[in-house]
């Protein structure tokens, strides 16, 4: 049965996280997988700085934690208050790092981005946006993936914002691009932690856009926002110059029909329009 959020601080304004079962220190122990070489690639979308919301508050941390690459990404949402205004986006961050840090005791907040409803894009997880940071967002899989995570909670019947949607894509695009992974597209895994769905070590084939539930027992990111994962998918694929699953069905047609002699394409016009 889906584990629910744990709360994060008492007094951190009733906000509660979904970072569930996070590793706290993740050893570089993910068995590489063979890289495709990159034929698409995205723009690098607008990233707010850690700056723009830890303030004064940044606490001493380890070094930052590398992996070779992203081929994948998890999706969460924060199990927190959805009618926040988006100037309040910076304070909202700050009291999900300290629910991870003092409640929680990491040693950094978990996600590598987090997504407001206005598709501002803050970075989390201290490291560098543009490298492959070891996050603390999905216990198991949190070697050569990212973890997004979309402010407020998007359970059953809620409305997930369309300009978050378009932020998560062009984060999903953007960062998927170097290893030439199709964000339709399935990947291999393997898990580092018994305490997600798959014991230590087993080789798990996951979509390249995951929800956190796809890798761990949990009920985040709530089932609104997985329902839009395959549109995620699709707008990642667009940006990064990828045919759409229609176009390509639609090319595939057309390639086929070329192929028959051409007495058959006449014989098939014909019945065609007597059809219509």
């Amino acid at each position: 049965m889906p584990l629910a959020c744990l709360p994060g601080a008492a007094a951190a304004v009733a906000l509660v996280l979904c970072a569930h079962g996070v590793e706290r220190a993740a050893e570089p122990t993910a068995q590489p997988a063979a890289r495709q070489a990159p034929a698409h690639t995205a723009p690098r979308p607008h990233i707010l700085p850690r700056a723009t919301w830890v303030g004064e508050e940044a606490r001493e941390q380890p070094p930052p934690r590398y992996d070779d690459g992203v081929v994948a990404v998890f999706v969460h949402h924060t199990d927190s208050p959805n009618d926040y205004a988006c100037a309040e986006t910076p304070e909202v961050i700050r009291h999900l790092y300290e629910g991870q840090i003092l409640a929680r005791d990491f040693d950094d907040i978990g996600y590598n981005f987090l997504v407001d409803r206005c598709g501002v894009i803050y970075e989390g997880r201290a490291g560098g946006t543009d490298r492959a940071v070891t996050g603390a967002h999905t216990q198991g899989f949190n070697h050569r993936t990212v973890g997004i995570a979309a402010i407020g909670t998007f359970t059953a019947g809620a409305p997930v914002p369309k300009p978050m949607l378009h932020a998560i894509a062009t984060l999903a695009a953007w960062k998927l691009g170097p290893a030439g992974t199709d964000p339709r597209a399935e990947v291999r895994l393997v898990s580092s932690n018994g305490g997600s769905r798959y014991a230590a070590g087993t080789a798990a084939t996951l979509p390249a856009v995951a929800g956190h539930n796809d890798g761990y027992e949990t009920s985040c990111p709530g089932a609104a926002l997985h329902a839009r994962l395959p549109q995620i998918r699709e707008m990642a694929a667009e940006m990064q110059g990828r045919a759409s699953d229609a176009r390509r069905e639609t090319r595939r047609i057309g390639e086929a029909s070329a192929a028959l002699p051409s007495g058959t394409q006449a014989d098939r016009r014909r019945a065609d329009e007597r059809q219509s």
